[in-house]
């Protein structure tokens, strides 16, 4: 273990002491999972996430002060805030999208992440819990336009 103040030179982590994770242990969880709900329900959980995702798609494609940066074939949704009317820079509006993760994650209700995309800042929601159902997705995108709503009112980034 480490000193609290990081001045030892050795340090060990219990993820250091794991099970190895080549390719043969990850394949061990997809066999457990499996085992578990089998192949039919994966499919299921798996249509059923792209289905989400499609959905949270078309409500960034109709709302004036969101949009869409790239397609969503599958889970994932890669979108950003650009609040109608204010004619932000790209640097204004990455600024306002950090802020908008920031609080959104704040909250700890859901959890979005965010990556660079075409140099533009990029929020993803990614459906992945089997337990996710379209209650989840309304309230991340609820969430999503209460904050951004409340972040455009400020002064500009």
């Amino acid at each position: 273990r480490c000193s609290r103040d990081w001045s030892s030179d050795v340090c060990s982590a219990d993820l250091d002491t794991g099970v190895q994770l080549g390719r043969r242990f990850r394949s061990l969880k997809l066999w457990m999972m499996l085992r578990h709900i089998g192949a039919s329900r994966i499919r299921a959980v798996l249509r059923e996430h792209v289905r989400l995702a499609s959905r949270f798609a078309d409500w960034i494609d109709e709302h004036p002060d969101f949009e869409r940066l790239a397609p969503a074939p599958f889970s994932v949704v890669c979108f950003r805030a650009v609040p109608a009317g204010t004619g932000w820079t790209d640097a204004q509006l990455d600024t306002f999208n950090q802020q908008l993760v920031d609080a959104v994650n704040a909250d700890g209700e859901v959890f979005l992440s965010h990556t660079r995309l075409r140099g533009r800042l990029v929020l993803r929601l990614a459906i992945g819990n089997l337990r996710t159902t379209e209650t989840h997705v309304t309230r991340a995108w609820l969430a999503l336009q209460r904050h951004a709503t409340a972040l455009s009112r400020l002064d500009p980034p």
